[in-house]
């Protein structure tokens, strides 16, 4: 009988223990049935509606974020294009070979052939030493050149030096180029280097469109070019990250704001009903209260500053919208102020509790 005892004292204190471990089980049926789940779902807490401007931030951060992605891609193409993209102009000068003949007057066969060789040699050495030279002012200047535009004396120099030709098959290149329709990567300059020029005698200097660079030059100008556009697009990250953050603090002062209003609003009610039930109780003078005497009872002076335009929402929200509650002019101590006044009688307030 005794240890009987001890187990049901044992299976009480069980069950107890899982009531309180459990609080959603019902009393009624000791501790072994469960609450329904509609009155679960009544007693949950609800929750609050989303804020103003949630969809906006969403779509907000979903734009960042798609941004971030193209920001990368776009610095990994533009690497891409200034490592393979300037390797590849460097090849134009195949395209000589491909270029029409012009034998001066001469129909010869063997005429043609030496006047293309000529002028094809002219055409290829005048290339490559603009081409270096240009290369060489854009990767550090270690010849200290003014400018990557080459006098075209000093242009002629070289190449007759090299090719052993004359003045006159240097002119005819340089006639060449000017009536040909192709990019042949060689570019006359004038003394005004923004005007063109449309005869021999005006070229100045000679400028390579197509640089020769080293593969380490052309690389570092690659990541400094990448650098750069990656930059001002990181500024532009930061900027619309900056927007969102500021939106959503403004919309969440909002939200305060909005829920502060509201509160104040239902103390003024409160505070003037009262003031009116005990004027019919003769307990007041007058059956009106002045606004800023319920201001100052509802806010302390040190946060009246910081209250400021919660208390004018309140104020302007009952103007429009508290039909029980009526604004009101009225001489007090021998000044005017503005007050209000409860019109609903108390026995319909009290019926309404």
């Amino acid at each position: 009988a005794s240890v009987g005892k001890e187990a049901e004292r044992d299976a009480s204190s069980r069950a107890g223990g899982l009531i309180r471990r459990f609080p959603w089980r019902a009393a009624s049926d000791g501790g072994h049935g469960a609450t329904p789940r509609t009155a679960l779902l009544r007693s949950a807490p609800r929750q609050r509606p989303e804020g103003k401007g949630k969809g906006l931030e969403y779509y907000l951060s979903q734009f960042l974020c798609l941004a971030s992605l193209v920001l990368l891609l776009i610095f990994l193409g533009i690497l891409v294009v200034k490592m393979v993209g300037s390797g590849w102009l460097d090849r134009r000068e195949e395209s000589f070979n491909l270029l029409p003949v012009d034998c001066d007057k001469s129909t010869d066969d063997f005429c043609q052939a030496k006047q293309k060789d000529v002028t094809m040699a002219v055409l290829h050495e005048l290339y490559n030493y603009l081409s270096v030279q240009a290369g060489n002012f854009e990767c550090g200047n270690p010849e200290n050149l003014k400018s990557k535009c080459i006098w075209v004396s000093e242009a002629k120099d070289h190449v007759l030096n090299v090719t052993g030709s004359s003045s006159q098959k240097f002119e005819a290149a340089l006639h060449w180029i000017l009536n040909s329709n192709k990019d042949l990567g060689i570019r006359l300059k004038g003394r005004d280097l923004s005007e063109p020029v449309s005869s021999v005698e005006e070229v100045f200097c000679l400028e390579s469109a197509h640089p020769q660079m080293g593969l380490g030059c052309r690389f570092r100008r690659a990541m400094v070019t990448a650098i750069m556009n990656l930059f001002l697009f990181f500024w532009s990250l930061i900027t619309l990250w900056g927007i969102l953050i500021f939106l959503r603090y403004r919309w969440r002062k909002m939200e305060e704001e909005e829920q502060a209003m509201y509160e104040m609003v239902k103390k003024i009610i409160a505070v003037v009903q009262d003031h009116y039930k005990e004027w019919e109780r003769n307990l007041e003078r007058y059956p009106y209260v002045g606004i800023f005497h319920v201001r100052d009872s509802l806010i302390p002076p040190q946060s009246r500053k910081k209250m400021k335009r919660v208390w004018e929402r309140a104020v302007d929200f009952l103007a429009s919208n508290e039909s029980r509650i009526q604004t009101e002019s009225h001489r007090v101590a021998g000044e005017d102020m503005l007050v209000w006044r409860w019109t609903q009688p108390s026995y319909l307030s009290d019926s309404e509790h």
